[in-house]
């Protein structure tokens, strides 16, 4: 259920902060064959090649050098169960429907007449359909991926309005950000060899687990619970902490703000107008003896590993909790309405975030591993 455009912030956080891995599990990390049969035996008993999951689940942490325990596994299937259940490239229902529509927005977007785009799009394709038929009978994100694909390639109108802005943004098992695959293996080298490119990897079981472990795993996050991951796999990285951030600039300034885990207004930079986080923040300026421009700069690491290490995030606590007289959370979970073409219902990153953390207890009790109380 991740929407097509969850993931913004993981990418640009990874291009920032590089590709670290979280601090050691406390517990030792098992064999890969001993964690291969662990998996095996955690994962649906009807399932086809579950050996194969198994796999491609252990190989994308060893891959990654995360640590390979309980945890981190079952952390991966609880996303991927939620995600897909267990789906290389899961279908979705009414997805013509669904595309036709962001056809039109980029189409209105680009200034591009729905006129010109449905005559184009009548063109026969390489497979001897046309884009149109192809669209409306597409039933994974994977077809309907490579029906674009062809169309920026092939048609001119197509490479005016979508070169760039393929609409699938998400696919896979984990339906992990194709933005997010593309930037992580510019940083580290993709551990398969890649047919044709980083988007058609995505859709593959190997690759969707790889990218999607590696969204959900592979950055520092000292969380006292796997919920918060869960939270930021939906959200972005660090999206948990920084709205415990910002729920103690409210808390210090007494001004309401939403727990977005946004520091700064989205594509904000130099010169332009501060949002509603760093206008609180602003506020408590002369006590937090710093400057607007100061504010600014800190705010601006709040997509990297670092943030809390900056002065404003120490000094903004530090205040929060004289005044409330008591130790603040430093992860708390983002208050987000999900929006997504794919999306019917109202939807949140709590909702989302609480299912994934059932399926983890669940497997969790399965492994016989503890788990942190709720």
């Amino acid at each position: 259920m991740a929407a097509w455009a969850a993931g913004a912030l993981a990418w640009l956080s990874l291009l920032l902060a590089g590709c670290a891995t979280p601090p050691p599990a406390a517990e030792p990390g098992l064999p890969p064959s001993q964690a291969r049969e662990l998996v095996r035996q955690l994962l649906p008993a009807t399932l086809p090649d579950a050996g194969g999951w198994a796999t491609d689940v252990v190989a994308a942490m060893a891959a990654l050098q995360l640590p390979v325990t309980p945890a981190n596994l079952c952390a991966a299937l609880a996303v991927t169960e939620q995600e897909s259940t267990y789906r290389a490239d899961p279908a979705v229902p009414g997805l013509g429907a669904i595309a036709w529509r962001e056809i039109e927005r980029q189409a209105g977007q680009a200034g591009v007449p729905m006129l010109l785009v449905r005559g184009a799009l009548q063109i026969t394709s390489p497979n001897g359909k046309s884009y149109a038929d192809r669209i409306e009978g597409a039933k994974t994100e994977r077809e309907l991926s490579e029906t674009f694909e062809d169309l920026i390639g092939m048609v001119p109108l197509g490479q005016r309005f979508l070169a760039g802005r393929n609409p699938v943004r998400t696919g896979g098992p984990m339906q992990v950000s194709i933005a997010f695959a593309e930037a992580h293996a510019r940083q580290r080298p993709y551990p398969y060899p890649v047919t044709i490119n980083i988007r058609h990897e995505v859709f593959t079981r190997r690759g969707g687990l790889y990218f999607g472990v590696a969204h959900l795993l592979d950055y520092p996050a000292a969380y006292p619970q796997m919920l918060y991951r869960f939270a930021d796999f939906n959200a972005g990285h660090w999206a948990s902490r920084n709205a415990a951030f910002q729920q103690a600039v409210s808390l210090a300034s007494g001004i309401p703000l939403a727990l977005d885990g946004d520091l700064v207004r989205p594509g904000a930079s130099g010169d332009d107008p501060p949002g509603s986080t760093e206008l609180a923040v602003r506020v408590l300026a002369t006590r937090l003896d710093m400057s607007p421009s100061a504010i600014r700069r800190d705010l601006e690491q709040g997509e990297e590993a670092g943030f809390e290490r900056s002065r404003v995030y120490e000094r903004v606590f530090a205040l929060a909790e004289k005044l409330e007289g008591r130790t603040l959370p430093r992860a708390v979970m983002p208050r987000i309405d999900l929006q997504s073409p794919k999306i019917t219902r109202k939807l949140t990153t709590e909702w989302f975030a609480k299912r994934v953390d059932e399926r983890w207890r669940r497997c969790m009790a399965r492994a016989g591993a503890a788990t942190p109380p709720v």
